[in-house]
């Protein structure tokens, strides 16, 4: 989506970055589902964390590209698309389970939100 003006590292190291969020309003539907403060200290941890990964290096990647009229293999996820019965797997868990979603943050967003959002 990058022709969008939807900005995407390609050219740049991939890191990995995981976070506990603090139960600020964005994160707990504006204070509606409260924070149970007795299971604190809130602690993550990765055990046998493999990343399957393409490697950037001098300008290039050594990810291999998807050939039109072929079929994907399980090994290369970062050519497969959703098709449509995913989409409506990925619809129905967001419509149950996310909490959260910046593309309906006007808080956070005052001026409208990225363009990921306005595309279908």
């Amino acid at each position: 989506m990058e022709s969008k003006g939807v900005a995407f590292p390609k050219n740049q190291a991939m890191r990995i970055y995981s976070s506990l969020w603090n139960a600020d309003d964005w994160a707990t539907q504006g204070g509606r589902i409260k924070t149970d403060w007795t299971n604190a200290p809130f602690t993550a941890s990765y055990r046998n964390f493999n990343a399957d990964a393409c490697v950037w290096s001098a300008g290039a990647s050594n990810c291999p590209s998807k050939k039109t009229g072929t079929a994907s293999t399980g090994s290369d996820w970062w050519n497969q698309d959703l098709d449509s019965t995913s989409q409506e797997r990925m619809r129905w868990v967001q419509r149950n389970y996310m909490i959260y979603n910046y593309c309906t943050d006007l808080k956070r967003f005052p001026q409208g939100p990225p363009p990921e959002c306005s595309i279908a």
